[in-house]
């Protein structure tokens, strides 16, 4: 079973986003020696605790810097982007990077309103049901529209490159309707997901309609995960991000804290509610239990790829944590 990381490029509080991104290049490196299948980088704006705001600038520096990694976009919010500009960035890094690069697409803008609408620089609010046309739209630049189509001839450049294999994410069943009506892969976002994970891959399994681009139902299953050499100190990391989290969904996003920072901040009733309710799968303790509940995640949803996404404030631990999960899980060529 492969082992693959979404990475978010966290900004630890006391450090500048820019170094999170330094941060990520050489995670990617420390990934591809553990024997990491995949390296996917998030789409977020507007949020102080991540910095990956650029996927398709970090999955070129990614793929430079590394050699034998596939490396991808965990997601392009395609709301967020014209189709033929997506089109193009992907045919680009495919041809620098031949068959190393994956398309991940996101069918929300990934940040709130007024941010979507900079982003867009339009002031007309988001269709939520335009994802499949838009979808059309980028396959048509690739492959070519139909005779009399207003784009007919509006081709991506280097056309003589195949667009990445696609992924629809995301973290609901719309999600895995929509990925098996196109015939696109599907990662389903469990880490803060809100349906059942086996209930959304079997959504997707059995609603699949095989296309060109793809003959066969694939499912990427990502979760949450910390590992650390002992429970203490797992419990420590894992309690850091869920305040983090709590912060966010409270509307106070901030930078990640520390372990330290969380065990001294005075929580209030409302941060431990939305801490300890927050949906997800979070995994945190030893590598043994923790592949071990990984394992049975995957027996249960039938998941054809595992990936991780590991929220530590220092970037050694979090490192540490990806080679613990990787000596554990049988990749770890040491």
């Amino acid at each position: 079973m492969p082992l693959s990381v979404l990475d978010l490029s966290p900004v630890p509080s006391g450090t500048l986003a820019s170094a999170a991104l330094h941060r990520t290049v050489q995670l990617a490196r420390a990934a591809e020696r553990f024997g990491y299948h995949r390296y996917w980088l998030a789409e977020h704006h507007n949020v102080p605790s991540v910095a990956s705001s650029a996927p398709e600038v970090l999955i070129a520096a990614v793929a430079g810097a590394t050699t034998t990694l596939r490396v991808g976009a965990g997601g392009i919010m395609l709301p967020n982007h014209a189709p033929l500009k997506v089109a193009e960035t992907f045919r680009v890094l495919a041809a620098l990077h031949p068959g190393r690069i994956d398309l991940g697409l996101g069918r929300a803008p990934g940040t709130d309103g007024r941010t979507a609408l900079a982003l867009r620089g339009t002031r007309e609010p988001h269709r939520g049901d335009d994802f499949a046309d838009r979808y059309a739209q980028l396959l048509g630049h690739a492959d070519g529209f139909p005779a009399g189509h207003p784009l007919a001839g509006v081709r991506a450049v280097p056309a003589d490159v195949p667009l990445p294999p696609v992924w629809v994410l995301g973290s609901s069943e719309h999600g895995a309707h929509a990925a098996a009506a196109l015939g696109t892969g599907y990662a389903y976002a469990a880490h803060f997901g809100t349906a059942d994970p086996a209930t959304a891959l079997r959504t997707y399994r059995e609603g699949f309609r095989p296309c060109a681009q793809r003959a066969r139902p694939h499912a990427v299953l990502t979760v949450g995960a910390i590992v650390a050499d002992d429970d203490e100190r797992a419990g420590a990391l894992l309690r850091a991000q869920q305040l983090a989290t709590a912060h966010l969904r409270l509307g106070r996003p901030g930078p990640l804290p520390s372990p330290e920072e969380a065990a001294a901040h005075a929580w209030t009733a409302a941060e431990r509610h939305v801490a300890d309710g927050a949906p997800g799968v979070v995994l945190a303790g030893t590598p043994g239990d923790v592949a071990g509940r990984l394992r049975e995640l995957v027996r249960t949803t039938g998941a054809d790829e595992l990936m991780v996404v590991t929220q530590v404030h220092d970037h050694a631990e979090r490192e540490r944590s990806h080679e613990l999960l990787a000596r554990e899980w049988g990749t770890h060529p040491g």
